[in-house]
């Protein structure tokens, strides 16, 4: 089994409405996020999936999201992360749009990691 892994970063803030603490103020926080990938097979020039098309993909996502009020992000009409911009949520949220975009990249993406500091790092993961 082959892997890779990617990291990124944005800037964003939010606050989280059914928290009782210091985060359901508004904030920001410099996330830093990684995505997986696995597969058994390589292509012809050697590689699982090419690195600058993999950064490509994540940036056109973390794009929509870089420099805004994640609260404010809606789909539809209706609030992407249920009012609630958890990293939990956003990890999935660049998760799907990854894989939702690319039918490729989603046979093998596995994993996004969302870190809000340095220590604190949320998963989703299939």
């Amino acid at each position: 089994m082959y892997k890779v892994r990617i990291e990124d970063s944005f800037a964003a803030a939010h606050f989280l409405r059914d928290y009782h603490g210091k985060c359901e103020n508004l904030h920001g926080h410099n996330y830093k996020v990684r995505v997986y990938l696995k597969g058994e097979n390589l292509s012809e020039g050697g590689m699982l999936y090419d690195f600058s098309e993999l950064k490509k993909d994540l940036k056109g996502v973390l794009n929509t999201i870089d420099h805004t009020n994640l609260n404010d992000l809606t789909e539809n009409g209706k609030s992407v992360f249920e009012q609630n911009p958890s990293a939990e949520r956003i990890a999935k949220y660049i998760f799907d749009s990854l894989a939702r975009n690319n039918k490729k990249l989603a046979e093998l993406l596995y994993r996004v990691d969302v870190f809000e500091t340095d220590n604190n790092r949320a998963t989703y993961e299939i």
